[in-house]
């Protein structure tokens, strides 16, 4: 068995100032209560909110402080995410922080929530990294997961566990349980789902496994999540089928097929260019004269 113990840390942050000293004291209690955990994980913005001012460049103070912390505690820390200034442009940004406090990458949301996220530029490379005698992890913001195509190309590259951030405050919480076991059960890997409460979500959190199982599923306060893993549950799901039945990813590789909808210049995207322009909608059966929110 490949047991790696990750907690998924399910708080109450605020939406526009810093949260990063109340985050790292309950990491380190944590830490201290469960020693056998050796990540954390936490929601998308936790940080300092969905607050665009309260950007920072990086490296920054924030990252610093969760670098220095991830060394003491000898701790992977994944941040979730934080707005990160770069030029004159804003991206939502996720540090993956190893347990001697080195910031081995970082990764840009490649799908800001629009039309709501205004202002936020799409990452553009896909992020995995390996964790030394666990396997390899990938990195997922929020709406990403909405789009199976980022999900699938994670598990192109190895990941064996999603690390998926979340800030979703909005009724649409549900729908993305289920689009959480649904990714997991098509790509045959384990997705850590974790969400904020308060300010920072409706929580909801989830853990699932490579066979869609659900391993735990939070309430809406806070709560933190300790779950060891057995990453060989993913070895044993591809090679031999999701409970011995479908065998997903070997499938989409042997595929005889090239999907043409992709190329952008595809006729076959014909339809997607009347859809109307991404912007927010107004106010239904009130006229179009009706300014928008």
């Amino acid at each position: 068995m490949r047991l790696f113990g990750i907690a998924g840390m399910q708080l109450q942050v605020s939406a526009q100032g810093r949260s990063v000293d109340y985050l790292t004291q309950r990491i380190e209690h944590m830490a201290r209560t469960f020693p056998w955990v050796s990540m954390v994980l936490l929601s998308e913005l936790a940080s300092h909110g969905a607050t665009p001012a309260l950007a920072e460049t990086l490296p920054g103070p924030s990252e610093d402080a969760y670098a220095a912390l991830a060394a003491r505690l000898g701790l992977w820390i994944v941040t979730g995410s934080m707005y990160e200034r770069s030029g004159d442009k804003t991206y939502n940004t996720c540090s993956v922080i190893d347990p001697s406090g080195l910031v081995i990458g970082r990764y840009r949301k490649m799908f800001p929530f629009r039309p709501y996220s205004v202002g936020i530029e799409a990452g553009k490379e896909f992020f995995v990294f390996d964790v030394p005698g666990a396997g390899r992890f990938g990195v997922s913001i929020c709406y990403d997961m909405w789009f199976p195509e980022h999900s699938r190309t994670l598990a192109a590259m190895g990941a064996e566990v999603i690390l998926h951030s979340v800030m979703t405050p909005t009724i649409d919480r549900d729908v993305e349980l289920a689009i959480a076991r649904a990714t997991a059960a098509t790509n045959q890997l384990f997705v850590v789902d974790v969400n904020g409460v308060g300010a920072g979500g409706v929580g909801k959190s989830i853990i699932v496994g490579p066979d869609g199982d659900v391993l735990h599923q939070a309430g809406q306060s806070e709560e933190l999540i300790p779950i060891e893993l057995d990453l060989d549950r993913v070895t044993r799901s591809r090679e031999r089928g999701l409970n011995g039945l479908g065998q997903v990813l070997k499938s989409f590789r042997d595929a005889p097929i090239e999907f043409e909808v992709y190329r952008r210049d595809s006729p076959m995207r014909s339809y997607l260019s009347t859809l109307g322009p991404l912007v927010k909608p107004g106010r239904a059966g009130l006229g179009s004269d009706v300014p928008e929110e």
